[in-house]
């Protein structure tokens, strides 16, 4: 049930647009493309550019490339890799922005599979994977011209995220490895006078350092916070009938197969609607107009699921919130019965190390070998990640085959599923062998990943990714893009970036930041050409 504010709250959300994008655009704006949903769109009203969805460290990236920043190559740099290192000599006058990424890119290597997030990597943390410590070869430059008017809609504050997660958690990344341009994690954390005791830091100071830097980078005036987007969709319109009506037609995201009578019909840009949640807690419905929209939205909406039996009892979670607020608000003080975690990630280790940290047992459930060499705990040097190496070694040395009886803090059951879970909080799990088992416990968390909830887009954005007609995953099915533009392959004017096109780590994600600024620049610049010869076209030039 949606609750709509006032005329007089609506018109206040209305006029922080039009003042900001009428001054940006260099001209007055007496309709900003916010509309009561039951309106429909006309083409008096103004088309934005760009609007981002999602203000997480790969939006905000976005935010400062697209208000003008550009890098280049620091005039005492050399580059470790001397053949990146000449092919950027060539071309030193020009921002990285204005240069041929693909050519830039060949022949990189790294642990994204997108070129360019390894070639934006490499330039702001050279040769970071054997351990060097080496200087960015980029300085930054404010360049007001460049500037493409945008809007960053986000949930929650500048992060993301990042905000919700288990503060009591180190990172898996080194703090200057979660940094964004411009401005150091360390001269942050100097700045706020903040004790940084090791390389590796909680998420609450990664969360306020990215609403700092909207801040001090000056990209405010492109955030809204506590927007929530309830469809992304296609306009038409008659080809050869331009001042007729736009249709509207929910099918973002997607290959058209036109029935005959639809062939006269053309793409235009996109609708975005949602609506922005008041102070008093009512909702201010709002519909944005867009030539482009690029998808940040992260990893982090819906977690994964067993889909067994019995999972949606109240005593099974699925995050690690929940079971942090059961913890401090006395509800497993004193069960006899252990909590059952199901998962092998980074996620589930914390998960048992908190239980652990709170002298709550654990039995941990998990479908692979602990000899499997996918495991995360492979990959981490065991002096960096010593609370989740502590973890692998009861994996390993205290399995339940080990002792027949259940350990009293913890027992781990590798190579078994969940097969269904019981009212009386009992667990039923199947080995590899077939052998079934019944468990008690008092409370189970199912930590196996998490996808992203792509609900307002076109069947969900199945048809976008990889694998059509699959949910997108970061691993199995992520978004296809072109590897240069981050341009989706099969839809237009829509981009994305981060977590949905494969790149969980923030320093990987910064490289689709630089793919869609260039290619956003490369087309805003051919529109300009193309006013000033006389032949404009639909939205904002």
């Amino acid at each position: 049930i949606r609750s709509y504010s006032s005329p007089e709250t609506e018109g206040q959300l209305l006029n922080s647009f039009v003042q900001y994008f009428g001054d940006s655009l260099g001209r007055k704006v007496k309709r900003m493309p916010l509309i009561e949903e039951t309106v429909l769109p006309g083409d008096s009203l103004l088309t934005l550019p760009v609007v981002v969805i999602g203000n997480g460290p790969s939006g905000i990236c976005l935010s400062y490339l697209l208000s003008g920043y550009r890098p280049y190559l620091s005039p005492e740099a050399i580059h470790p890799n001397p053949i990146l290192h000449t092919k950027l000599e060539e071309a030193r006058h020009l921002s990285i922005v204005d240069q041929d990424l693909e050519y830039l890119s060949e022949g990189l290597e790294g642990r994204s599979s997108n070129p360019v997030a390894v070639l934006f990597d490499t330039l702001l943390h050279p040769d970071a994977d054997f351990g060097y410590g080496y200087p960015p070869v980029l300085h930054w430059k404010l360049e007001q011209h460049n500037y493409i008017p945008h809007i960053v809609l986000g949930k929650g504050p500048p992060g993301g995220a990042w905000h919700s997660m288990e503060g009591s958690m180190l990172t898996i990344s080194f703090g200057d490895w979660m940094e964004l341009p411009g401005l150091t994690f360390k001269e942050w954390a100097a700045s706020k006078r903040r004790n940084i005791k090791s390389d590796r830091v909680m998420p609450e100071e990664i969360a306020c350092y990215y609403k700092h830097y909207v801040k001090v980078m000056g990209l405010q005036k492109n955030f809204r916070d506590n927007v929530y987007i309830t469809s992304v969709s296609r306009l038409y319109r008659e080809k050869d009938d331009e001042d007729r009506s736009q249709l509207n037609e929910n099918i973002s995201t997607q290959h058209l197969e036109m029935e005959d009578e639809e062939k006269s019909l053309t793409k235009r840009n996109w609708e975005v609607r949602g609506y922005q949640r008041a102070t008093d807690g009512s909702h201010v419905p709002f519909c944005l107009f867009a030539e482009n929209v690029a998808l940040a939205t992260g990893t982090f909406d819906s977690p994964g699921r067993l889909q067994v039996e019995g999972e949606d009892f109240p005593f099974v979670l699925h995050s690690m919130s929940d079971f942090g607020a059961a913890i401090s608000k006395g509800k497993l003080r004193g069960k006899a019965d252990p909590v059952l975690i199901v998962g092998a990630g980074l996620t589930a280790a914390d998960a048992v190390l908190c239980a652990y940290n709170n002298n709550i047992p654990v039995i941990h459930v998990f479908r692979r070998r602990v000899t499997d060499t996918s495991l995360i705990f492979k990959q981490l040097p065991k002096k960096l990640y010593p609370e989740y190496h502590k973890v692998y070694h009861m994996m390993c040395t205290q399995s339940h085959t080990v002792d027949s009886n259940l350990h009293s803090a913890y027992t781990s059951f590798p190579e078994h599923n969940v097969l269904s879970f019981k009212p009386e909080m009992k667990c039923v799990l199947q080995s590899a062998s077939g052998l079934k088992k019944i468990l008690k416990f008092s409370v189970a968390l199912v930590l196996i990943g998490s996808h992203p909830n792509l609900f307002f887009l076109k069947d969900q954005g199945h048809s976008i990714g990889h694998h059509s007609n699959q949910p997108i995953t970061c691993k199995g099915n992520p978004i296809e893009i072109d590897p240069y533009t981050y341009e989706c392959t099969k839809e237009a004017n829509l981009f994305a970036l981060g977590p949905l096109v494969g790149d969980n780590f923030v320093r990987f994600l910064k490289g689709g930041a630089l793919g869609i600024a260039r290619c956003l620049a490369i087309r805003q610049k051919k529109k300009h050409e193309l006013m000033e010869s006389g032949d404009g076209g639909d939205g904002v030039p």
